[in-house]
């Protein structure tokens, strides 16, 4: 009884910690006011920051059960590029937020060539996405 009771107490401070770690993550970095700032969508702050929260509680408790969707492949589509969006944005607010592009570029000495730069990042993440898509996810 005692040790459940310490199990219960240790996992909900771990995801209070982690939780509170990631939004002070999107916090700081101002993420969400620089999503709704290049999109033009002030007025979605709101619904942003709750799809948000939504998206969490609801991947923690799935991801804590053994849940299994059995969906059609032309469902998994939206799905997986809806994830991909998701990953490209919060990256490239990442990227944005802490100017790492310009950064980078002038250390390396391409200042004058910033989208080659930007092209060799895309079609990286692209080729890899794909290869790891190819041989490394069971079919």
């Amino acid at each position: 009884m005692i040790s459940s009771l310490i199990l219960i107490i240790v996992g909900f401070s771990g995801g209070l910690a982690v939780g509170c770690g990631f939004v002070a993550f999107l916090a700081v970095l101002g993420i969400i006011p620089r999503l709704a700032q290049l999109t033009k969508t002030y007025g979605y702050i709101r619904a942003y920051e709750w799809s948000i929260v939504a998206s969490a509680v609801i991947g923690s408790w799935l991801s804590l059960r053994n849940t299994s969707f059995h969906l059609s492949h032309v469902l998994l589509i939206p799905i997986g590029l809806g994830a991909g969006v998701f990953v490209g944005m919060l990256a490239a607010a990442l990227t944005e937020v802490l100017n790492v592009l310009p950064i980078l570029a002038k250390r390396i000495g391409i200042h004058e060539q910033i989208l080659l730069l930007l092209m060799a990042i895309v079609l990286g993440k692209v080729f890899g996405s794909l290869f790891h898509w190819s041989f490394f996810v069971d079919k």
